[in-house]
């Protein structure tokens, strides 16, 4: 009596950890050769990572033998000589193609192709298809996440906002958890590393960036199975707008540094053998920060599930007593280790884009004391 109770529970555990994609796992109903264990593991955790265009929370076979999947269809949104609308469910997961005015597409490694009737796939000499891809501006989970958590944030801050003006500056509700956050990091992020003058005026950005990263975060460790964060379009858009602000608000100091690092210490016959290297690498510098973002951000998210996923695909592998709980219980610590990972990069993407911010808003006192002095003369 008791074994069925701990597999029960054992199951509950696997489909909270996010990964319920691997109750099927032993089960095949394709007309495809039988792959071995490790091979549909390994598939399964490659297509939890990618985007896709349909939320799927997990699949079984049934006792005829169809692959079912649980889930909700999304909208495709293609430009192909004219703009052809239809839902994701003609995919039926990538098995069937989807006709539309008289043109077929088919999903191919989370791709859509323009194909033929039967559906043919060509390549080239690398085994890389070769099929027409038509413009895809598609609604896919990583999309409706992303508009999730900024309707959220919109919401809970618009919540915090009222609350300050209604009860004089002090919050109620759940503001009373977000207002610590938000002063820490006014006053422990963006003044040590910006500065009390410019501070403000990138506020804004590092207040959405950090809880549009946290959410983001956490909405990957949900059953839902988003890795929106491990993607790293997502993440190099980020790390640009980072970039972007960086160098657009950038003083004429921090210009002058980028070109002119040795300042007017030194005289400029002397400094051109130096700046032949300098400059050179004050420019690639321009380029490593917002890349060292964008990396960041996407090894450590997606190592995460990686490892994550593997630890509770070895249950299905040991099929033991010994192994699996062992599996199990390194997934639960993993598991916890992310909440913290969530949180802590977060804070990184948050604190280095403050470091960036204060670079560009760098002045040299001296010099505005020097024009003050000659003004007042």
């Amino acid at each position: 009596m008791r074994k069925p109770f701990l597999l029960k529970i054992l199951l509950a555990a696997v489909l909270l950890l996010g990964n319920s994609a691997f109750a099927s796992v032993k089960e095949d109903s394709s007309e495809e050769p039988k792959k071995d264990l490790k091979t549909e593991i390994k598939e399964y955790i490659n297509h939890h990572l990618q985007d896709s265009h349909d939320f799927s929370l997990f699949s079984y076979t049934n006792d005829a033998g169809e692959h079912i999947y649980v889930g909700s269809s999304l909208p495709v949104i293609l430009w192909d000589n004219g703009l052809k609308v239809f839902s994701s469910s003609k995919f039926h997961h990538g098995e069937t193609l989807a006709e539309v005015d008289g043109n077929y597409y088919k999903l191919y490694h989370s791709k859509i192709y323009k194909t033929d009737a039967e559906g043919t796939i060509n390549y080239d000499e690398e085994h890389h298809a070769t099929n027409v891809k038509p413009i895809d501006f598609s609604i896919t989970k990583n999309v409706v996440m992303i508009i999730v958590t900024g309707l959220l944030m919109l919401w809970l801050f618009t919540s915090l906002a009222r609350s300050y003006a209604k009860n004089n500056g002090v919050p109620t509700g759940m503001g009373r958890f977000f207002e610590p956050i938000v002063l820490y990091i006014r006053d422990d992020i963006a003044r040590p590393n910006i500065g009390e003058k410019r501070y403000r005026k990138y506020m804004s950005f590092l207040l959405t960036i950090f809880f549009f990263i946290w959410f983001l975060n956490m909405f990957g460790l949900t059953p839902l199975g988003i890795n929106v964060t491990g993607n790293i379009a997502i993440t190099f858009s980020l790390a640009i707008m980072t970039f972007l602000i960086t160098n657009l608000t950038g003083t004429k100091d921090y210009w002058m540094h980028q070109f002119n690092p040795l300042g007017d210490s030194m005289p400029w016959y002397a400094k051109i053998p130096l700046y032949i290297i300098l400059v050179p690498i004050e420019m690639l510098g321009l380029i490593i920060k917002p890349f060292s973002l964008l990396i960041r951000l996407y090894a450590n998210m997606q190592a995460g599930h990686i490892v994550l996923m593997s630890l509770i695909g070895l249950m299905f592998i040991f099929k033991s007593w010994l192994g699996s709980p062992l599996s199990f219980a390194l997934a639960f610590a993993i598991s916890l280790i992310e909440i913290l990972v969530a949180l802590l990069q977060a804070y990184i993407f948050t604190m280095l884009s403050a470091l960036y911010f204060g670079f560009a808003s760098e002045e040299h006192e001296h010099e505005h004391e020097e024009d003050a002095e000659l003004a007042h003369s």
